[in-house]
């Protein structure tokens, strides 16, 4: 017995100086000062609950689904689908022509939206930095914002209404002695559409960093470049614009990352889009669509969406590091 009890003794003891090994000075150090910030700031704490849980059962847990990119899915069957693993269905959408179409559409629709969008966002937001009257400022932040909170629905129902045969743009251009357009049913004018469409919603709304960024610099800056002669263009082009050249390249590349994702664009384009428009119109993200919901083609649904995916993960990373080379900033 007395045996016994010295080897229990014994490893016991091999035990605990285990475990204080295992929890260094530091480790204790840091472990007390989460749980006395968790008790000072419990209600931080319990409002991070809420996305944390969004994000872990709306965006991580559906990651388990691109299994069925790689099996075959029945339904009634397991939802991790059956059979060993192939790469049938990435060979199915690669050689074929209507997702090269669509994804085509994709590049040129994001391309074209960036291209337009992201200097236009920058110089409303130079402007607006210079008005001095607080009141007319916030006046025009106000309004510029009002858009980005109208429902995708009625964005989309305002542009069917006044792009319609009888609305006041054809009824304008019929003033004018021309001849009434058809601009919802003909596929060239849908990407003019979408692009102007949505620098008109999101350009308000995308100046907020810009100005919050702008808040940051220091006043000091200007004093100098007042005392040196500089005009108001080369304060802009010498201070403000260098100043905030991290945020621009952050919200850059973060742009360069979603060239092929859907982002908005789904809601729009299934909205604004039709058989006659789909040359032009048809995106990865209602190929998608069509091929997983309309057609139970899940299968080839999860491996466009997988394929779709990987390139914006190599687009995010191209950007990455052409900008911290260029621009010295980067996301990692």
């Amino acid at each position: 017995m007395r045996d016994k009890e010295k080897n229990l003794d014994q490893e016991m003891t091999e035990e605990t100086v285990s475990e204080l090994e295992q929890w260094s000075p530091a480790k204790i150090t840091r472990r007390k000062r989460f749980v006395k910030d968790v008790r000072v700031n419990w209600q931080l704490y319990l409002m991070v609950v809420v996305p944390v849980a969004y994000y872990i059962l709306f965006r991580y847990v559906p990651m388990f689904g691109n299994i069925l990119a790689f099996r075959k899915y029945q339904s009634g069957g397991s939802i991790f689908g059956t059979g060993a693993p192939s790469f049938k269905y990435f060979g199915q959408f690669i050689t074929s022509k209507p997702f090269w179409q669509a994804f085509s559409n994709t590049l040129i629709l994001n391309g074209l939206y960036l291209i337009v969008r992201f200097p236009l966002t920058l110089i409303f937001a130079l402007l607006l930095n210079e008005i001095r009257n607080l009141h007319w400022k916030k006046f025009v932040q106000t309004v510029s914002y009002l858009p980005h909170f109208i429902s995708m629905v009625i964005v989309c129902g305002m542009i069917k209404e006044l792009l319609s045969t009888s609305g006041p743009i054809n009824a304008l251009i019929a003033s004018w002695g021309g001849e009434k357009i058809p601009f919802i049913s003909l596929a060239q004018w849908f990407r003019s559409i979408f692009v102007v469409s949505g620098v008109w919603q999101s350009l308000g709304w995308g100046t907020i960093l810009y100005l919050a960024a702008m808040t940051g610099i220091n006043p000091s800056l200007y004093e100098a470049a007042t005392v040196d002669g500089a005009s108001h263009f080369q304060k802009v082009m010498h201070v403000t614009i260098p100043c905030i050249l991290p945020t621009i390249a952050t919200l850059l590349i973060l742009d360069i990352g979603g060239l092929v994702g859907s982002g908005g664009a789904f809601e729009k384009v299934f909205l604004l889009g039709n058989p006659m428009t789909a040359e032009t119109s048809e995106i990865v993200s209602t190929y998608v669509f069509h091929m997983g919901v309309e057609s139970g083609s899940y299968n080839l649904a999860t491996a466009i969406g997988l394929f779709e995916g990987l390139i914006n993960l190599i687009l995010l990373t191209c950007a990455n590091l052409v900008s911290r080379k260029v621009a010295k900033t980067s996301l990692w």
